[in-house]
Order: C-alpha cells, then sequence, then structure tokens
C-alpha cells in the first residue's frame, strides 16, 4: 500500500473563503482512496501565490523535501499540478527534484507526471510554462481594471489615508460587495493642513512635527501616536494633491 502525502494551496483570501482547500482535500482523498492508497500527512497553504513565491520560500515544500529525502512518502498528491506552483523556471524541477528521489507526483485531474523520458520532461515544463502564462494573463487583467477604476475616480480598496474616509458608493460590484468612495473628513482635514503649512512655512521636520501632534493630543486613524515616518507619508502622498492612484491608498495611518 502507497504512502501519501497530499499538498493543497490556495493563493488569495477569496480563495479561502470559498472553501477551495476543503474542495481540494475531498478530491484527493477520494483519489486515494479509489486507488488502495493511506494518507499519511496532509500539508496547507493558504494565501500562498505559487506564482510570486518561491519554492525555496514555502514551507509545506521544504518539509514535504525533508520528508522525500527521509523516505517518509511513496506520492505526492495535489488536486491540480499548479498547486505545486506556477513559476515556469522553478516548478518543474520542483517536481523533477521529488520524481528523482523515488516519490511519485501525481494530480487528481491529471494524473502522474513521468520523467520516463524526453517527451516527459517537455511536458512537464509545458504544463508549468502554461500555468505560469496563465498566472501573468489574469495579473495583468486585474491591474488594467484597477488602473481603469482609478481613472475613472473610483476607490479600488484599501485604508483611507489619514484626513480622508470610506463611505458606502451604492454601487456593488461583481461579487455582490458594495464599493466604498473615498471623501474628505472634515474632522482630519484641517490637520493635514497644519502638517503641510507648518512644514512649508516654519520649516518643521518630520521628528518635529510628529512631536508637535501627538503634544496636541493629535492621533492617527488608528488611534495611535504619530511617528515620523507617518507624517512623511502624509507629506509624499500624491493623493492630497488631488491624485487619485493605487499605491497611495493602502498606507495605514
Amino acid at each position: 500500500m502507497k504512502r501519501v502525502y497530499c499538498l493543497y494551496r490556495v493563493s488569495t483570501k477569496g480563495q479561502v473563503d470559498k472553501d477551495d482547500i476543503p474542495m481540494q482535500k475531498t478530491s484527493c482523498r477520494e483519489f486515494a482512496e479509489r486507488n488502495g492508497w493511506t494518507i499519511l500527512k496532509e500539508f496547507q497553504e493558504k494565501g500562498v501565490s505559487g506564482f510570486k513565491v518561491s519554492a525555496s520560500d514555502r514551507d509545506a515544500i521544504q518539509d514535504l523535501k525533508s520528508a522525500a529525502e527521509k523516505k517518509e512518502f511513496d506520492v505526492l498528491l495535489v488536486f491540480m499540478f499548479d498547486r505545486i506552483g506556477r513559476i515556469d523556471d522553478e516548478t518543474p524541477f520542483v517536481v523533477e527534484w521529488f520524481i528523482k528521489h523515488g516519490i511519485e507526483v501525481w494530480s487528481v485531474n491529471e494524473g502522474e507526471q513521468r520523467m520516463d523520458n524526453h517527451v516527459d520532461k517537455l511536458m512537464n515544463y509545458i504544463r508549468f510554462w502554461q500555468a505560469n502564462g496563465e498566472s501573468q494573463k489574469t495579473s495583468a487583467r486585474v491591474k488594467t481594471r484597477l488602473n481603469q477604476m482609478t481613472l475613472d475616480g473610483k476607490f479600488t480598496g484599501g485604508v483611507a489615508p489619514f484626513g480622508y474616509k470610506l463611505i458606502k458608493s451604492g454601487e456593488i460590484n461583481k461579487k455582490g460587495k458594495e464599493l466604498m468612495d473615498i471623501v474628505v473628513d472634515d474632522d482630519e482635514a484641517p490637520i493635514v493642513k497644519k502638517i503641510f503649512e507648518m512644514t512649508v512655512k516654519e520649516g518643521y521636520g518630520s521628528y518635529r512635527m510628529a512631536d508637535y501632534l501627538n503634544s496636541h493630543g493629535i492621533r492617527t486613524h488608528n488611534n495611535s501616536k504619530f511617528q515620523c515616518n507617518t507624517v512623511n507619508r502624509i507629506l509624499k502622498n500624491r493623493l492630497y494633491c488631488g491624485y487619485l492612484c493605487q499605491a497611495v491608498l493602502n498606507h495605514r495611518i
């Protein structure tokens, strides 16, 4: 009877919320049962991108390699091969590494990846080359959509910088989630103006400015004291000059 280790991975929080890992787990367990295999251990990676995160930085992959070297299991089973990774110049060699160490690598949907000949090796490379390409296409589509939303004056997510607040827009996106608009916070706006005024007219540096705000009992959105880097983010944030751009909306102030 073959000993099986399973690897389940989802890239985004949305996939975690949709319970994608339990779906992968159920499929792998049913597949193992049909083949008369015994699952000894299951590894889960939540919110780990197989496209952006190298195998060397993924604890699950490193733990699986260590177990393979100790001959603790016979089969590495995944729901689809791209759960192992999507990096075209790395993942094929990760798969090959396991096979060379006596581990069979199986996918519920794609069968076994073998390395018996050059064709097998080529198919192994092509599979992850295609997976990498799909990730790049998805990334490009998301960036294009976010850029268009920004150009249309839409808030694309993140935390509102100090001096602004979020209000419900009344619009619903394709996922049924209500979109938010970013507007000036009338209570905090005068403080932002004061920061710029004292910096420009009185020559206050970021350390001195932070001390001034803290000494007057002014706090950030999180009710924390101002730090020099908090002040610097405000001074460098293009949103205060009227430019709506994605990068400036993700600073927590």
